[in-house]
């Protein structure tokens, strides 16, 4: 999968979890909690992939992959709290990463 498929369906969850204001209908349980699971999915995709990928000399940048789970699990946070809040609904001002490009640092031969 490539990054911008990782962005794109992280910003269409924050968009129907930001977008929902009002209690939850039968309907919107059973799409959040389908998101939920696509989050999983993702989440064991990106550990699978961190997993597998290797910093090849030649690259210059390499993908963020702790920060792609932390913003995993932001989303993750929000979707279970609006499905299962506690008390009135705060406000949280903590923005997601949304860059996932780490430069990778050069390699300089030994003399």
């Amino acid at each position: 999968m490539s990054t911008t498929v990782f962005r794109y369906f992280l910003l269409f969850s924050l968009i129907i979890v930001h977008g929902s204001s009002y209690a939850a209908t039968a309907h919107e349980q059973e799409q959040l909690s389908l998101i939920l699971q696509q989050l999983d999915i993702i989440e064991r995709l990106a550990t699978q992939a961190t997993a597998t990928s290797a910093s090849e000399p030649g690259n210059r940048y390499r993908f963020d992959y702790p920060s792609l789970m932390q913003d995993i699990q932001r989303i993750r946070q929000g979707v279970q709290g609006y499905l299962s809040p506690s008390r009135a609904q705060p406000r949280d001002p903590t923005e997601l990463v949304g860059d996932y490009r780490l430069d990778t640092p050069s390699v300089e031969p030994s003399p």
